[in-house]
């Protein structure tokens, strides 16, 4: 997806290009027919490109160095977009800790030095602003904050190739497996219920789309639990049990001032904070209880694309312009 933005945070217009082909010619090309869209469409000055891109990224040159999600290493998409739109400033960055600097600097962390972006979906994306600088670390692998282990012992395996992540226990993805998990406990749960399918999804499911496993969602689960399935709601406490042990470590780890969590499981809203909550203040030992605010992040699916853009214009992940100089003679 392709925005344009302006300096204030607001989207002018975006541009969405669906990628199958993870080969990085044909990333970069699909990259370059959506910025070419966003940049036609807008009559102001572009003063930099930005890019969000999953992986551990070199912050001068733009090459990902290692990307699991792509399987790319060594790729040079800095490199790459610089020659495909040589008058602009390009930006590479993580995508997670660009929709750390969105959220930061234009969301719910406006106002605060120390903040903590979650992103609840396919797994536990992020990133740390401390004393009002993002946090990067010596090798810019800062901010990984889904693949500390909560559940070493008897927890799912990780994508990473742990045990018991925070990302493995507390995404979305977590949720599913915790119903999974439970499954047999409960042979009268509405969640184990066939569903209709539409006819154009029926060749995805089996002769007559009833593989439960496969149309489960985080969604179905919060809603069968908020009607007081059993199995859904011993789900959901499952789920809300993980996530605020990974929420109370990560208060211990950098003691923000605010949490907000984003991605499709934070659409749960009141539902999902009401429980994990309570849940964290027990687990809060070591810094005053109930002075870390857990929300919902604003900016949603638009994080990314916001703070890519704010790093072209300022010249990297910076959430802290300098003060102006005083004038003379004040």
């Amino acid at each position: 997806m392709a925005a344009v933005v302006d300096e204030d945070g607001a989207i002018h217009d975006k541009f969405e290009h669906e990628i199958e082909d993870r080969a990085p010619a044909a990333v970069v090309g699909a990259l370059t027919e959506v910025v070419k869209s966003a940049i036609g469409s807008t009559k102001h000055d572009v003063v930099g490109i930005g890019v969000g891109s999953p992986g551990n990224i070199d912050p001068v040159s733009g090459t990902i160095r290692f990307s699991p999600n792509f399987g790319w290493t060594d790729v040079p998409l800095g490199a790459r977009v610089r020659d495909a739109f040589p008058k602009y400033t390009i930006f590479v960055g993580n995508d997670a800790r660009c929709a750390t600097l969105g959220e930061y600097v234009h969301g719910v962390g406006r106002g605060t030095r120390d903040f903590v972006l979650l992103t609840l979906g396919t797994g536990i994306g992020g990133g740390i602003v401390a004393n009002g600088a993002v946090a990067l670390g010596y090798q810019v692998g800062a901010g990984e904050i889904g693949h500390h282990q909560i559940r070493p012992d008897g927890g799912f395996i990780c994508s990473c190739g742990k045990i018991g992540c925070f990302e493995a226990q507390a995404s979305g993805t977590g949720l599913l497996r915790h119903a999974f998990r439970l499954a047999p406990s409960f042979p009268r749960s509405m969640l184990l219920d066939p569903q209709p399918i539409k006819e154009k999804d029926r060749d995805k499911e089996g002769e007559d789309g009833r593989n439960w496993r496969d149309r489960l969602g985080s969604k179905r689960i919060r809603k069968a639990a908020q009607a007081g399935d059993a199995h859904a709601l011993a789900t959901w406490n499952a789920f809300c049990d993980d996530l605020a042990l990974g929420l109370a470590n990560v208060i211990a780890f950098v003691n923000p001032e605010v949490i907000a969590l984003g991605g499709g499981v934070s659409s749960a809203g009141d539902f999902l904070l009401d429980r994990v909550k309570p849940l964290v203040e027990i687990r809060t030992t070591m810094v005053p209880r109930g002075t870390t605010r857990i929300v919902r992040a604003l900016l949603g699916n638009d994080a990314g694309a916001v703070g890519a853009a704010t790093a072209a214009m300022r010249g990297g992940l910076i959430a802290q312009l300098p003060a102006a100089a005083p004038a003379a003679g004040s």
